[in-house]
Parts: C-alpha cells; structure tokens; sequence
C-alpha cells in the first residue's frame, strides 16, 4: 500500500474508534472524531500531515497526494 491508502485507512479507524468509545465510554471521545476532520480538512489544503511524515519515515512508500 501507498501512503495514501495508508492515511486513509488510518483516518478511518481513527474515526470508528472514536465513534465506538463516544458510544460505548464517554462522549468526550467525539472530540477525536472532530480532531481527525480537521486534521483531514487542513491537510487537503496545505498538503502537511503529521501522521503522513511518521507513516513515511517509518518506510512506507509514498503516493500521490503525500510526499
């Protein structure tokens, strides 16, 4: 996988996960929900994300839209 299915995949269970402990825990955990939309918003527009330059140090290849 490239790391834009990486980011994707990642964004995505960040966000199930977020959504199941707002469920199941405390609401409070919705706020991961909002973190990770704004994080995907900002980076649609500057082309920086964090988890992007972690994903590739840690090897993985990179793809169109990070790089």
């Amino acid at each position: 996988m490239n790391l834009d299915r990486v980011m994707f995949a990642f964004a995505g269970c960040m966000v199930l996960l977020s959504v199941a402990l707002g469920h199941f825990v405390s609401p409070a955990w919705l706020l991961l929900t909002a973190f990770v939309g704004l994080n995907m918003l900002q980076a649609a527009f500057t082309g920086f994300c964090p988890a992007a330059k972690l994903f590739a140090k840690l090897g993985v290849r990179p793809g169109c839209a990070f790089k």
